[in-house]
């Protein structure tokens, strides 16, 4: 482990202590000064990501990339809203989950705790690098972030206003933390910091979450691609079926909970394939699917197992006509990611029996899969997505990165073979 991550490691484990047991008043005060310092410094945020989309560009990375990792006036000033908007959160720390006196007399309380220090391995969203710290510090957690490498200059520069704006409040500015190092080895000692790190928390692609579970000694909060589905019912307002499949796909191709896979009851498939592939095809988006779906239109890419399940994160879609909800829900089952699924019907029955077949982490009723998100379900920023079924599950803010602890308030209870009994005290 080489000096610069013990350094910044330990400077995180310190500032967790002197952070967890902070009211709320102090934390809402410290972000509203990162929010702040984030707009008022601008300027030098855009020219550091500058450099980052120059050379992302020179690399010959993907416009969906780069759009991710481009910042701008407009895209600060609405991460520092996000930041504002967590301060106006409830605190979850100190909430009383559970609570009751015992029959011997103790009074019992489970309390929400910070988990600690949580480390955060992410890709080219230097937006993440805000979000995390932002949710980390509410929620009374230190935070050491690892970005990738192709946003490193539009990290650096963020970590740095959100330490030197901690410095005038109570928080400590140890509480953000960037991982020194742009190579794999730093990203390879984050996972092996045990004892430093409580927590991480990987966002981004599926090559990165698996090495990430695969290789981490770190306690891991597995963070999910979105392989999101929409299903056409046999009863759905075709109409509807349509705008929903083009937002879910179109609205932003280049993040999780686009729409990746589109499915058609063969009840409907007549009326609906025809009018989807012209306008997905209008709206510049390749169809990638099965016979089913290419005989009712030009243009469309044979699918392929692989096809079905990628997450593309650019215009692109499969496609597959199915003679049942249960078949699509078996589709669904083989190929998706268990992030967010879709169903548009006009029928109770099949909604209901679709939510309680599907196994996913969010299931979306005649609604857009682009709704799973941590700030249109009323979290504010999220740190993630979590799509396992330990601890968290969905869009995850401020309650999912806490933990418990148990608290127990006797007056001098002792517990003996026979039972219980109070302790009298000598001076009494």
């Amino acid at each position: 482990m080489s000096e610069d991550f013990l350094k910044v490691a330990l400077a995180a484990k310190e500032a967790a202590a002197e952070l967890a047991p902070l009211p709320r008043a102090p934390k809402d005060a410290a972000l509203r000064a990162i929010a702040d310092a984030l707009v008022t410094r601008s300027a030098e945020i855009v020219e550091a990501n500058a450099l980052d989309v120059a050379k992302a560009r020179e690399n010959g990375t993907s416009a969906y990339m780069i759009d991710r990792l481009s910042l701008d006036t407009g895209r600060i000033e609405a991460i520092a809203e996000a930041v504002r908007q967590i301060a106006d959160l409830p605190d979850p720390v100190g909430e009383v989950l559970r609570g009751s006196t015992l029959p011997n007399g103790l009074e019992l309380r489970q309390v929400r705790v910070p988990l600690g220090v949580i480390g955060i391995i992410y890709e080219g969203r230097p937006n993440v690098t805000v979000d995390a710290a932002a949710l980390c510090l509410k929620s009374g957690n230190a935070t050491l972030l690892r970005g990738s490498s192709s946003a490193y200059e539009s990290n650096t520069v963020l970590v740095r206003i959100m330490q030197e704006a901690l410095a005038g409040t109570e928080v400590p500015a140890g509480a953000v933390q960037l991982v020194p190092g742009q190579t794999r080895d730093s990203v390879k000692t984050l996972m092996k910091a045990r004892g430093l790190v409580d927590v991480l928390i990987p966002r981004g692609g599926a090559s990165l979450i698996n090495s990430v579970v695969e290789e981490s000694t770190v306690p891991v909060i597995e963070t999910g691609v979105g392989n999101c589905h929409v299903y056409v019912d046999a009863d759905a307002d075709l109409d509807l079926a349509l705008e929903i499949l083009l937002n879910a796909k179109t609205q932003r191709p280049s993040v999780c909970n686009a729409a990746e896979t589109f499915l058609v009851h063969a009840a409907v498939a007549d009326a609906f394939v025809p009018r989807a592939l012209a306008a997905l095809a209008e709206a510049g988006v390749t169809v990638h699917g099965d016979g089913r779906i290419a005989s009712h239109g030009e243009g469309v890419v044979p699918a392929t197992e692989e096809d079905f399940g990628t997450e593309y994160l650019s215009l692109d879609i499969a496609a597959a006509v199915v003679d049942s909800l249960e078949d699509a829900v078996a589709h669904i089952r083989k190929y998706g990611s268990a992030h967010t699924d879709a169903i548009v019907t006009r029928s109770v029955t099949a909604s209901r029996r679709f939510v309680a077949l599907v196994d996913s982490a969010a299931v979306a009723v005649n609604a857009s899969t682009r709704f799973t998100d941590g700030g249109e379900f009323g979290f504010g920023a999220e740190i993630g997505i979590s799509t396992q079924k330990l601890h968290a599950r969905g869009p995850m803010g401020l309650p999912e990165l806490t933990s418990t602890k148990w608290v127990y308030t006797g007056e001098g209870h002792l517990r003996t073979s026979s039972g219980t009994i109070i302790a009298s005290c000598p001076n009494a």
